[in-house]
């Protein structure tokens, strides 16, 4: 089974999916984590957006989930890929059709005979379009970007809410106006919106949503 949850940036999805694929013993597939990994490999080798598909071809770099972490060439790169420099970069990354076409296949070929929970941007839409249950997680702005912000800070990162708030509009824009795959909910999926919900509430509700696919199945 796949269960895909999709959403804009602060909206949640990584620390509710990880919960829930936790509590159903499903493989945790964090795509986001993914593109920040493919957007410090091209931060580290100045390449610049404008220059990346004619580079993506040559580019010789593995990426390996193991759980919660994400390694790059083998370095474990899950702390690095969260700072304000790659939050800033990933969408300008992400939106270039040669990057997602590449990623995309390395995500389908993870989810080969086991049962997975993946989120990201267009895993209901894109990456996954039959997936048995499409979560789209949001909440407005000023909320994701609180949710960020106190984040940021327990990481030591030097930045204002200000800021924060900016670059997830910025990133709001990119993702949902890019050419291919845009961020967009799914006709099937689900909306929840976490502005004045908890994480206990929010995967609760997830579960009970999982519970309710499971049951139609068996009445089949």
């Amino acid at each position: 089974m796949i269960i895909a949850i999709d959403g804009p940036a602060g909206a949640g999805k990584s620390t509710i999916s990880k919960l829930v694929a936790s509590k159903l013993n499903f493989q945790y597939i964090d795509t986001g984590a993914m593109y920040r990994g493919v957007t410090l490999k091209f931060l580290r080798l100045n390449i610049q957006p404008d220059r990346v598909s004619e580079k993506i071809t040559e580019l010789q770099t593995e990426i390996q989930m193991d759980g919660e972490r994400i390694f790059l060439d083998g370095e474990d790169v899950s702390q690095e890929i969260r700072s304000i420099e790659i939050n800033q970069a990933v969408s300008a990354y992400s939106a270039i059709p040669a990057v997602r076409l590449f990623l995309v296949e390395l995500q389908r070929a993870m989810a080969v005979d086991q049962n997975i929970l993946v989120d990201g941007r267009d895993i209901g839409t894109y990456v996954f379009p039959k997936a048995e249950l499409k979560i789209f997680l949001t909440a407005n702005v000023e909320v994701r970007a609180k949710r960020r912000f106190l984040e940021m800070q327990e990481k030591g990162e030097s930045v204002s809410f200000e800021e924060i708030v900016s670059n997830i509009e910025s990133r709001d824009r990119i993702d949902s106006q890019r050419e291919m795959a845009p961020l967009k909910k799914a006709d099937d999926a689900i909306e929840i919106d976490t502005s004045a919900m908890n994480i206990a509430e929010v995967v609760n509700r997830i579960l009970s949503l999982y519970e309710m696919k499971q049951r139609e199945g068996l009445n089949r």
